[in-house]
């Protein structure tokens, strides 16, 4: 038993890596292809770039809770290898159209394919040892963060060697071999539900969690922490253009800011796993939020672009504490039987902070300036702290606290 967990964790952290490597990949150069495929002029490459880069977040959103249902109906594996499949599928078909609303129609059909990532995060949770859970959750957060901060640096590289094509279809490539992977190495202990029980409904599954308020406030923090992340996105080169005087290198300045978060997720995410095992995650989380939310006010009063680098660095130490907590929070919380539905949720909220976070940070820039983003973030985190210091604080919910 010992062996087949980490086995599991192993092969799970490879295949959330690849996941990781494989979706960033392509990031760098996606308006540049989409100038290839004939998009001109500056207002209609926005608009299509928008709807590339959204569209699957928003399809994502929308069908993972079923998903997530389905998993605990068949099987977490089965989802991995439904996702990892068609990823590589639709990804390789990418590197063949002729025409914009080809590659955003596949960018949509790619938000149908997703649930790798939490549903590996589930499989973890249920099939690691209990005691070992923040640790597990954590050290697969840094198989993704690396994929995630490799992906746009190879990507790039191929795409200037080898044209944008061979990109796609290298990176497919890639996520057959994450589909393989999970084949061969990922074993789940899977009881499935007898033929004649009825799925829970929606509201079945919340009445069946000991603190419903708590998983919700659990959603919302997902939420907020790619909401702060994302809404630095739209307007990083240009807030890094007006900290800095020299503009000659601005491009690679704006990569090292955007990437230096991740470093230190990367190297973090584990420890802290770790350590909410010991002390609680519940006190992991309040303290990362409290943090991000200091950090993200000093960030509006950055004058420089090094003290803008030395912030998001200690930012990524957050990031690095955030997920993890919330999602060993969510295992212990949550019963086996809707662990994929409450996984689903969760992810849902994910990539709806991915949609508003730089819709937030582009609307709020327009009209207030680059430096009130930072400002309105900090302030949404803030209130999700108080709302999750509320629900942990509940004298049933001592003990997830402190366990």
């Amino acid at each position: 038993m010992d062996r087949s967990w980490k086995l599991n964790l192993l092969a799970l952290w490879l295949g959330c890596f690849l996941v990781g490597l494989g979706m960033s990949q392509i990031l760098p150069f996606l308006p540049l292809y989409l100038q290839q495929l004939g998009v001109t002029g500056q207002a209609d490459l926005s608009l299509w770039s928008g709807l590339v880069f959204s569209g699957s977040f928003i399809v994502s959103a929308m069908v993972s809770p079923f998903w997530g249902k389905l998993a605990d109906q068949r099987g977490r594996k089965l989802m991995l290898l439904r996702a990892s499949l068609g990823m590589a599928i639709l990804m390789a078909a990418q590197g063949f159209v002729s025409a914009p609303w080809q590659l955003m129609g596949l960018r949509m059909l790619m938000g149908l394919t997703s649930g790798y990532i939490p549903n590996a995060m589930a499989l973890a949770a249920a099939e690691m040892p209990r005691e070992r859970t923040g640790w597990a959750l954590g050290t697969l957060t840094t198989g993704q963060v690396s994929g995630v901060i490799l992906g746009p640096l190879i990507g790039g590289m191929m795409a200037d060697q080898m044209g944008f094509r061979i990109v796609f279809l290298v990176t497919g490539g890639l996520l057959f071999c994450c589909f393989l992977c999970t084949w061969y190495l990922v074993h789940e202990q899977f009881e499935r539900p007898a033929r004649d029980e009825k799925p829970l409904t929606r509201q079945q599954v919340f009445a069946s969690l000991s603190s419903p308020g708590l998983v919700l406030g659990l959603f919302i923090a997902t939420m907020m922490i790619q909401l702060a992340n994302g809404s630095i996105n739209p307007i990083l080169t240009l807030f890094v253009s007006q900290l800095s005087e020299n503009t000659h290198n601005l491009a690679f300045i704006s990569g090292v800011i955007a990437a230096v978060p991740g470093v230190s997720a990367l190297f973090s995410a584990s420890w802290l796993g770790k350590l909410g095992d010991r002390i609680g995650s519940g006190r992991i989380l309040l303290v990362a939020l409290t943090m991000t939310a200091a950090l993200l006010l000093m960030v509006s009063l950055v004058q420089n672009t090094f003290e803008l680098g030395l912030i998001r660095f200690l930012m990524g130490f957050c990031d690095g504490a955030m997920m993890p907590a919330v999602q060993a929070l969510l295992a212990q919380q949550v019963s086996g039987k809707v662990l994929g539905r409450i996984f689903g949720y969760n992810q849902s909220f994910l990539y709806l902070g991915s949609v508003v976070g730089p819709m937030l940070g582009a609307g709020v820039s327009a009209y207030m300036g680059y430096r009130w983003v930072f400002v309105i973030s900090a302030v949404l985190v803030l209130v999700n702290l108080f709302q999750m210091h509320y629900y942990l604080n509940q004298p049933d919910m001592a003990r997830t606290k402190s366990a």
